[in-house]
């Protein structure tokens, strides 16, 4: 399957997330239902810089895992019949290896490990300079799909 990129436009028709929580800029390379790479870059104008922190401003570790997912999202939502479709976090598991400050790229790559009955298990890396930034190990679901094989409740 052949990959493609995304624009700062375009990758919003896959990724539901709109400022201030799209934490996402580019997507370099989606091939669907496998993997997505792209990048956010950190400018001193973000919005959480001036409280997190003053004096010594990093990105806050919520939103590097936020940006992880939300590459992982388009690598699913790239895939037939899912563009726009909402997706929620199961279950992350996230390690921090370094600050991601103002004047950084903070680059993202996730892969898809499986994709079944709207779950979806991925691993993603983010670097700054060259140096692993964070890693997590994420679940994320499409409950629209999930539901379906969920048993029902009984009224």
């Amino acid at each position: 399957m052949e990959g493609f990129s995304l624009n700062c436009l375009e990758l919003q028709e896959y990724q539901p997330n709109r400022y201030p929580f799209l934490m996402i800029d580019h997507v370099d390379e989606v091939i669907p239902g496998k993997s997505a790479k792209g990048f956010k870059n950190i400018t001193q104008n973000e919005w959480y810089f001036p409280i997190h922190f003053p004096d010594g401003p990093n990105m806050p570790g919520a939103l590097q895992l936020e940006a992880l997912a939300q590459m992982l999202t388009v690598a699913i939502t790239t895939l037939p019949g899912l563009k726009g479709k909402v997706i929620h976090g199961l279950q992350h598991t996230v390690r921090f290896k370094k600050e991601v400050v103002p004047g950084n790229k903070f680059y993202i790559e996730t892969e898809v490990l499986s994709w079944k009955r709207g779950v979806c298990k991925g691993k993603g890396v983010a670097y700054t300079d060259g140096e692993v930034a964070c890693e997590a190990d994420m679940l994320i679901t499409i409950p629209e799909i999930l539901d379906q094989f969920l048993p029902q409740k009984k009224d």
